[in-house]
């Protein structure tokens, strides 16, 4: 194989196949990205077997053919090549090596025979259908700070993407907890989505997915069965096993008897929460929200720290309340909000609560209260 290809070019693609790698590999091709040079086009891909990305960019090909070089060691060099640099690779299969020339640089890495490199068959995926771009960055940005990274409960694992009836309307619905909190984000059914079935799409494929459509605004294509799901946009496709589990049965979490509703604003309400918790312990980060007509008072205190307390005017229109919450998971709950208004419909200091944007009916959170 003998390619030229701009510095840019290549280091942009490979920034999107290498972070699938991981850093600690007991089999050895797994570590290798597989680059194959072929008509004007140089395909890289990268996989843990779980999940694989493969991404094409245009490329001078002046021999064809195909080979596997370290993913981390490979990046790292394109990297640290100059901007604007012509990066020539040459392939010498009988010496397992691979040659790469900008400038006045030259390196030499050990290749593996292409035949070890795994590939991922998508198998046969029947569900299939068109999302914009940006509905499922928002799917993903508003519901995975609340995707659990407890090994035990695989299953909360991931987000679960699932078809949803929300009044006779059928929706497409993300969905993600760890037991503290739940996050559930809806947007209109896409043709063809109807009949697809409720999977768990693990965490770091999420990770990935969201890396990689960070710029696009093309349309993302989902092609989906029991077992995997594959995202097609651009020049790169995204293929990843999903968590064989079952999602629990998140609707019993969400209370339906809460009639306290507490009005703020998000900003103001941030600022202080962010504030007040800078005295309570690292460990439980809990802080108290005591609220009556029309004031809400935050506080938090520790052994080790002292005593905080700020006061803001809201709408609430009931008998006083006392709550405590987890600082952190208040905050990454209000920064998903992104109107002026948040509204937090509480029932007792020992019931979940429900958060939501108090103009987009689409998110709806769910937040466990703390004893504080």
């Amino acid at each position: 194989m003998k390619l030229t290809i701009e510095r840019a070019t290549l280091l942009k693609a490979l920034a999107h196949v290498q972070s699938v790698v991981e850093r600690r590999n007991t089999i050895p091709i797994l570590a290798n990205v597989l680059l194959d040079g072929q008509e004007n086009a140089l395909t890289l891909t990268a996989t843990d077997m779980d999940l694989a990305i493969t991404e094409t960019v245009p490329a001078e090909i002046g021999q064809a053919g195909a080979t596997t070089a370290p993913a981390h060691t490979l990046y790292d060099i394109v990297r640290k090549l100059p901007d604007g640099a012509q990066v020539e690779i040459e392939t010498d299969a009988e010496a397992g090596q691979m040659a790469i020339r900008a400038g006045r640089s030259r390196f030499n890495l050990a290749t593996l025979p292409v035949e070890d490199f795994p590939t991922m068959s998508g198998g046969d995926l029947p569900n299939v259908f068109s999302l914009e771009a940006e509905d499922l960055r928002t799917l993903i940005d508003r519901t995975r700070f609340a995707v659990s990274t407890e090994e035990t409960r695989y299953y909360l694992n991931g987000i679960y993407l699932h078809a949803a009836d929300d009044d006779g309307t059928a929706m497409l619905r993300a969905v993600a907890t760890d037991g503290h909190r739940l996050a559930r984000v809806q947007l209109s059914m896409p043709d063809g989505g109807e009949g697809m079935p409720g999977v768990i799409v693990p965490r770091k494929a999420i990770g990935e997915l969201r890396k990689l459509i960070e710029e696009t605004t093309d349309p993302v294509e989902v092609a989906l069965s029991d077992t995997r799901v594959r995202v097609t946009f651009d020049e790169a496709v995204l293929t990843s096993k999903l968590i064989d589990g079952t999602f629990p049965d998140y609707e019993r979490v969400i209370p339906t008897g809460n009639d306290k509703v507490l009005s703020v604003d998000r900003n103001t309400f941030a600022e202080a929460v962010d504030r007040v918790s800078t005295i309570s312990s690292e460990k439980s980060r809990a802080i108290k929200l005591a609220v009556g007509s029309g004031m809400l008072t935050l506080s938090a205190t520790s052994a080790e720290n002292g005593s905080a307390v700020e006061e803001l005017e809201v709408g609430f229109e009931h008998d006083q309340l006392e709550i405590g919450f987890n600082s952190r998971y208040l905050l990454d709950i209000t920064s998903q909000i992104e109107s002026d208004g948040a509204e937090f419909v509480l029932a007792d200091a020992s019931s979940p609560t429900i958060v939501r944007d108090g103009e987009d009916q689409s998110a709806l959170y769910v937040l466990m209260p703390m004893r504080v």
